[in-house]
């Protein structure tokens, strides 16, 4: 086979071959490694409680062929002659590979752990979300900042002198991106502050809603009427807030009038008809019930009570049930309700005037 004896580019064909070979081989191992440890670590994890294993096969899920591929040619390249040179790309390239694969590596763990706690967390905390969102992003950053300087630092970049350039520059880009920087940090506030989170009903102004998603720029609510509402984060935390997504019990006052008519003996019941009214409800605890003021047309009693539970639904079902109650035993004691009204009186005086 003289043809295998022949020279390319300074190596025999034969040993071409081989580093060819080589490189298949080495690939193909490594990826069926990486497949095999996968299957039998996703195996034996559902038969285990602890979150080590799934962290483990999220890892290795995170193996790109591509690189694989790298490393399998500077491997492969170490069986043949090459110039210096040459020889110093490839490892280079390998070098990179492996940098960048360790990345992904630390990428996929950090995002499993962040699920695991996020999940863990969400039934007692539903910031929970908002604040590992946040976390992960910045922590993801940091991390392919770290992942570039040392991948530029092997490629024999200055990374003294970058760093300083990156400095300077960014104070340029903070002046330049000062409104988006506002509410990147107004985020962050968000976050870690939580005045409020997923779900809680807001009241800002004159506008109202659900809170639907809190970006790094803006948060979104979704409004009564259907519309979705969205505010700056910055804006947002400049702003009253009322929050009643942290209600934990609801104040009500109401007022009654009765005519001025009303004997003073059905009067004094009054009171007593509010309080029980208020005390047949379930989740309601009674403050106190008065006779408050004379009105312009009427003799206005006033009532204070609390619904033990923020649900805006139960508070009015339990309203309609007072209201109707109070109806009910005001018809039977034959008390009237007021309404606005005006009494005239017209003195007849005599033909003269007098």
């Amino acid at each position: 086979m003289e043809i295998l004896n022949s020279v390319v580019f300074g190596n025999t064909l034969s040993a071409w071959l081989i580093a060819l070979g080589s490189t298949l081989a080495i690939v193909l191992a490594l990826g069926w490694v990486n497949a095999l440890a996968r299957r039998r670590v996703a195996a034996a994890a559902k038969h285990t409680t602890t979150n080590v294993d799934d962290g483990v096969v999220a890892v290795l899920a995170g193996t790109k062929t591509v690189f694989l591929l790298v490393f399998s040619i500077f491997f492969g390249s170490l069986s043949i002659e090459v110039p210096d040179r040459v020889r110093g790309t490839i490892a280079t390239f390998a070098m990179l590979a492996l940098i960048v694969q360790g990345g992904l590596w630390a990428s996929a763990l950090l995002r499993f752990v962040l699920q695991v706690y996020t999940e863990r967390q969400l039934k007692d905390d539903a910031a929970a979300l908002t604040t590992m969102s946040a976390v992960g992003f910045m922590a993801k950053l940091a991390l392919w900042v770290v992942v570039l300087l040392v991948a530029l630092d092997n490629l024999g970049v200055d990374i003294t002198a970058l760093v300083t350039g990156l400095g300077i520059g960014g104070i340029a880009v903070a002046l330049a991106l000062q409104n988006i920087l506002a509410d990147l940090f107004a985020s962050l506030t968000i976050v870690l502050d939580k005045p409020f989170v997923i779900n809680d009903f807001l009241i800002v102004n004159e506008f109202l809603g659900s809170v639907e998603h809190i970006g790094l720029k803006t948060t979104r609510l979704r409004s009564l009427s259907g519309e979705q509402l969205i505010f700056s984060n910055a804006d947002l935390l400049g702003s009253r807030i009322r929050n009643y997504g942290r209600m934990y019990e609801r104040r009500v006052v109401f007022t009654i009038g009765v005519v001025y008519q009303t004997p003073r003996d059905q009067l004094t019941k009054i009171q007593g008809m509010l309080r029980s009214a208020i005390e047949a409800q379930e989740k309601t605890r009674f403050d106190r019930a008065h006779f408050k003021e004379y009105g312009p047309y009427s003799l206005n009693f006033e009532a204070v009570y609390y619904v033990l539970d923020p649900t805006y639904l139960v508070y009015m079902d339990i309203q309609q049930a007072i209201n109707l109650r109070i109806h009910e035993q005001f018809e039977a004691e034959g008390i009237e309700f007021a309404y606005p009204s005006q009494t005239v009186f017209v003195v007849h005086g005599d033909a003269e005037g007098k």
